[in-house]
């Protein structure tokens, strides 16, 4: 019988004679070459285990390097925030709107949503970044509003007046769907108004809402308010009393009455040479007005989109193929940590929502928005 051994190398037997002992000689090559192929392989393979390893363990490295680098920047920043109370220290950052073909800046300011003291506040700060910009020629102010509160209204109308007698820079008040009473307020201050087709203005007056709670509060839950002022007047009005004439006379003459003079008065300077006093206070019963009708009545310039608005800011500002931009506020955690709290407050009534609730608040705002 011939037999060949693992390594391919052949030898011989023969079968005994009857009787005999087999001379058996195990051949030499046969205990080294199994042990040196499988030596062989093993190297192999735990070297090529051991080089992979090392370059995960070396990708691992580098990216949690990379990540605490990240978490100390941030933590860095977080601090200064914690220390100044605020993100203002990070600025505004611009974002292009059209790529001009000259140095010459037109910047964009959104006015969006319900106007309140934090929206006026932004308006501020962006005007104070374009004010200090030489490239800016001029500022489109984007309007998308209902209004809001009396008082940021009229600091957002105070903020552009101002920005407009110190730099001589003009502005142009550019409408988009809805720019209603404190709105229209903010855009009398501007150079030009100009609004889009289906844009809704108008809305010009004064709005104060007052809940009573006393029929629920005696009637439904048992609850009997204990009130004890120093005055009849102190709490006109009240929402554990309901409101008599003579408190809706009372806060007609000292609230609603000079809020609204106040209105009518600065539609007429900022439309000054186009309506008169008499033809403003037509306009100004609240009646909301269409962009083709509002442009009839002279309440705005111009209807039209946001490439008439540059056009027309580069004609006041004598500029040719502006660069516009739009300031945005780059991230920052102040304002992560708001949002989470903002989030959280829409699901619970605490104090401070009451007492938004309870106490009256004076608006140029279109109601129907709320």
């Amino acid at each position: 019988m011939d037999f060949q051994d693992n390594a391919g190398n052949g030898y011989h037997h023969q079968d005994p004679p009857e009787g005999h002992l087999p001379h058996v000689a195990a051949p030499p090559t046969v205990p080294l070459a199994v042990p040196n192929v499988t030596a062989h392989n093993n190297s192999g393979h735990g070297r090529a285990g051991r080089s992979g390893w090392r370059i995960f363990w070396r990708v691992m490295l580098t990216l949690s390097i990379i990540a605490n680098i990240v978490l100390f920047s941030s933590l860095v920043t977080l601090a200064g925030v914690v220390v100044t109370g605020d993100d203002k220290m990070f600025g505004y950052t611009e974002s292009t709107l059209i790529k001009g073909t000259s140095a010459d800046k037109i910047v964009v300011i959104n006015l969006e949503g319900v106007i309140d003291g934090e929206l006026a506040d932004e308006i501020h700060d962006q005007l104070q970044t374009a004010r200090r910009d030489d490239a800016v020629k001029a500022v489109i102010l984007r309007i998308v509003t209902p209004g809001g509160t009396v008082s940021a209204s009229d600091r957002i109308h105070h903020e552009i007046a101002e920005f407009r007698r110190e730099t001589s820079k003009p502005t142009v008040a550019f409408m988009q769907s809805i720019a209603t009473s404190g709105g229209y307020y903010a855009s009398v201050a501007c150079d030009r108004i100009i609004a889009e087709p289906t844009t809704i203005t108008g809305s010009i007056g004064v709005i104060m809402n007052s809940m009573v709670i006393k029929g629920l509060l005696e009637e439904k839950l048992g609850i009997q308010p204990v009130v004890i002022k120093s005055g009849p007047r102190k709490d006109w009005p009240s929402i554990f009393s309901e409101t008599t004439e003579e408190q809706k006379q009372y806060l007609m003459d000292k609230l609603i009455t000079p809020a609204y003079d106040r209105f009518v008065n600065l539609v007429v300077q900022g439309r000054s040479g186009k309506l008169q006093r008499d033809e403003v206070l037509q306009l100004a019963d609240g009646s909301i007005y269409g962009a083709q009708e509002a442009c009839e009545k002279k309440l705005i310039d111009r209807v039209g989109y946001f490439s008439e608005a540059v056009s027309l800011a580069e004609t006041l500002a004598s500029v040719i193929g502006a660069h516009v931009v739009e300031y945005r506020k780059p991230f920052s955690f102040l304002s992560l940590l708001r949002a989470q709290g903002g989030a959280e407050n829409l699901l619970k009534l605490d104090r401070n929502t009451l007492e938004r609730l309870a106490v009256p608040r004076l608006m140029y705002i279109w109601q129907t928005q709320w």
